[in-house]
């Protein structure tokens, strides 16, 4: 036996001997050189392709087999055209495995490797007749599997571009360099790789480098990077100075659709136009199986630095879990801090986020949002609000209902929302809140120094056209830009571009509003305003709703206009409907019109006078009344009726509200006596003509006192006509007595005498 198995060693070293000689005979002998013209044929033939090997080939047999080309160059297909060019390249097999069918790979070594690939218009590549497989000849199929085993890679001075012809879209990949250790089944190989890319579509021009270990088994499909280091910095989209570093470990079974990450950090930071803009992604641990997954402590923090504010945000999941059907994120935090110029926010969000994948229902349950917010003009320099309510949300049925309660700001507020068809989105709501200061967080006027007139812009209301609302509004107390009212409420429909708000009603200043406005954004914008106001104290609310200080009052006023127009300036001027106010216990403030006429004596026969609005001067009035039929932006007016214990106003006139100006006459006439309130006998009774006329910001009043006088004069005529008339009346009165006594006298001598010879007849 021990014979036989010594004859079995010599024989097999001798074999080993003869090979070992053959190979290096070969490697003496043959140069492989010889063949590059015949191989630069053979491409030429089988691929329509110039090779060009312009270095030496060099082989080694033993203990590796190897190959060794440098400055070698491709043409593209029929074409002198450079389709890829290489320094130089080195590719190595270790000998002996090869015998026992398993390829290990010691070297593979690349450098200088330029390469373009287009993708023509008709949608052809410059390499499909480099992928073209000839049949293998029958009977020389191999099934046995083969086992490879690198010692190290390394590539180097690498640049790939990729054009497609149809849609102008370029990539490229530059300067790419890997290096790696031994790369085999169950082996920790450390990869240094290192590259840019560049890109038009989408703009793209970054440059990257990872390192790592990478285990893995290729029959078990397992894979494994621990002690990750990956970076990248560069611009993309719209992003510039744009860095990205993420470090950790990562697995994953694909045989098992396993997944895993531990320690895992992402790190991004960048500026956006104006805006700079850091994250950070923590990942302790993190599972996926094909049947669940779980998660802890996970954390992302955000700060971006914009025109808005300075915002830092931080999101905690402390548990996630879940599998293929559901999944459950508890304890869910997020706080967000907003610094701006003048005020700060702190928002703090918590509770309870579910859903299911299959059914794609969503629960945002036990929210709570709390928010401060400080800032020297806001009420008290701080205001804190705390809302609580949950979340339902049917992707599939595109359905999102939320209810809140709770403080927001300054109010408690009660809601209801519900969203649904996410494409055409339609609204319904309803919100009640205590009350409201809105002026608080609108922006401040702040007066410009005068600048020319810019032109008008047109109104945008093609927002409008995609809106679909149904909803109400309900407000205990309301202040927005300096008007106030209570027990608002406003009700709206909106749907294709066609906006219904009704009823608005509310009371304000001591009295009632009712009423309603309608939109119609389809094409050029009507506006229709239809608005009642009862009982209204009409001084304090122009003061407070336009500054306008001019009158006084109580009572009620109606509006109902028709406005269109794509600008404001036209809406004015095309504006239709009418106006009436019915007023009491009031004043016109600007004029006294009994003081000047009660001056009147001393300014008889003088020329018209006009004058501006005097603040301080005003007109009383027990009644006001007016309508007004408003046609194409003017409202005309001819029933104008003021009384008061000292005069009556009469007139009739225009305003233009396409101008914002006046052109109005009024008639004053003095009550019978002034006596006791100062006045002067000799102007009772009189009328004065007075002339309103002038744009709203600089009225100007004008009394006619030449008008006066003639009326005057005419009243004294009138006056001498009656005395006359009365006198002649007097004297008429006193003939036609005295022609009737005279008529009984000669009838009763007539009678008498008839008498006395009617008794002489009968003697």
């Amino acid at each position: 036996m021990k014979k036989f198995v010594k004859l079995g060693l010599w024989s097999a070293g001798c074999v080993l001997s003869l090979v070992m000689v053959a190979v290096a005979y070969v490697a003496s002998t043959f140069n492989p050189n010889d063949y590059k013209a015949k191989i630069i044929h053979m491409v030429k033939e089988s691929k329509q392709r110039n090779l060009h090997l312009d270095g030496d080939i060099k082989l080694s047999f033993f203990p590796n087999i190897g190959a060794n080309l440098s400055k070698v160059s491709l043409s593209e297909a029929n074409s002198d055209k450079e389709f890829a060019a290489m320094d130089s390249v080195r590719v190595s097999l270790a000998f002996i495995p090869l015998l026992r069918k398993q390829m290990v790979v010691d070297e593979v070594t690349m450098s200088g490797l330029q390469a373009t690939l287009v993708k023509y218009k008709d949608g052809t590549t410059s390499i499909d007749n480099l992928l073209s497989q000839d049949e293998n000849p029958a009977g020389q199929q191999d099934n046995q599997p083969m086992k490879f085993d690198i010692a190290a890679v390394t590539v180097a001075n690498t640049n790939l571009t990729y054009y497609d012809e149809l849609s102008g879209a370029q990539y490229a990949i530059k300067n790419l360099t890997l290096k790696t250790g031994r790369i085999a089944n169950g082996v920790a190989s450390p990869i240094d790789l290192a590259m840019g890319v560049q890109a038009n579509q989408p703009k793209l021009d970054i440059t990257t480098q990872l390192k790592t270990k990478l285990t893995f088994d290729v029959d078990k499909q397992q894979y494994r990077l621990q002690d990750m280091n990956f970076q990248l910095a560069g611009t993309a989209l719209d992003m510039s100075d744009l860095k990205v570093k993420a470090s950790g470990d990562a697995n994953a079974d694909l045989a098992k659709n396993e997944f895993g990450a531990q320690k895992l950090t992402l790190n991004v930071s960048g500026n956006k136009a104006q805006e700079k803009f850091e994250a950070k992604l923590d990942v302790p641990a993190l599972s996926m199986t094909s049947d669940k997954f779980s998660g802890e402590h996970i954390v992302l923090k955000a700060n971006i630095q914009a025109a808005l504010g300075n915002i830092i945000a931080a999101l905690n999941m402390p548990k996630l879990e879940g599998n293929a059907q559901s999944f459950k994120i508890g304890g869910l935090t997020l706080d967000v801090d907003m610094k701006q110029a003048e005020q700060a926010f702190k928002i703090k969000t918590s509770g309870q986020v579910s859903g299911n994948f299959k059914t794609q229902q969503f629960n945002l349950n036990e929210l709570n949002v709390a928010v401060n917010a400080t800032g020297d003009k806001l009420p008290n320099k701080s205001v804190s609000s705390e809302m609580k309510g949950n979340v339902q949300i049917d992707a599939l049925k595109q359905n999102v209902q939320a209810n809140f309660g709770g403080g927001l700001l300054q109010s408690q507020i009660k809601a209801r929302v519900g969203v649904s068809n996410f494409a055409q989105p339609t609204i319904k709501f309803d919100v009640e809140l205590d009350q409201l200061d809105a002026d608080l967080y609108l922006p401040k006027a702040i007066a410009e120094p005068t600048k020319a007139a810019e032109p008008e812009s047109p109104l945008d209301l093609s927002g409008l056209r995609k809106l679909n609302i149904d909803g109400s509004l309900r407000i205990g107390a309301l202040k927005i830009m300096n008007v106030k009212s209570s027990e608002l409420r406003v009700d709206v429909q909106a749907k294709n571009g066609l906006v219904n708000v009704d009823p608005i009603s509310a009371n304000l200043y001591q009295g009632h509003a009712n009423g309603s406005l309608s939109i119609n954004a389809q094409a050029v914008p009507i506006i229709h305003i239809n608005q009642n106001l009862n009982d209204v104290n009409v001084a304090t609310l122009g003061k407070d709703a336009a500054n306008f200080d001019t009158l006084e009052g109580k009572g009620n006023v109606g509006i109902n206009l028709v406005l269109q127009g794509n600008m404001i300036s036209e809406m004015k001027k095309t504006v239709n409907g009418s106006l009436s106010l019915n007023l009491v216990d009031g004043a016109i403030k600007g004029i006294n019109i009994a003081k000047k006429m009660r001056d009147a004596k001393s300014l008889l026969g003088a020329k018209s006078q006009s004058q501006s609005a005097n603040k301080e001067e005003k007109t009383d009035f027990s009644e006001l009344k007016a309508s007004f039929k408003v046609t194409n932006g003017i409202a005309h007016n001819d029933d104008l009726s003021m009384k008061s214990p000292l005069l009556r106003l009469s007139g009739n006139g225009d305003i233009n509200i396409g101008n914002d100006s006046i052109n109005y006459l009024a008639k004053a006439t003095l009550a019978k006596t002034l006596e006791g309130q100062g006045g002067q006998d000799s102007v009772r009774g009189v009328t004065v003509p007075v002339r309103v006329s002038g744009p709203f910001i600089d009225l100007k009043y004008g009394l006619d006192f030449n008008a006066m006088v003639s009326d005057e004069a005419k009243q004294k005529v009138e006056a001498a006509k009656v005395a006359v008339q009365q006198k002649v009346d007097v004297a008429k009165e006193a003939v036609k007595q005295k022609v009737e006594v005279k008529k009984e006298e000669v009838k009763t001598q007539i009678q008498d005498q008839l008498k006395n010879s009617l008794k002489g007849l009968f003697k």
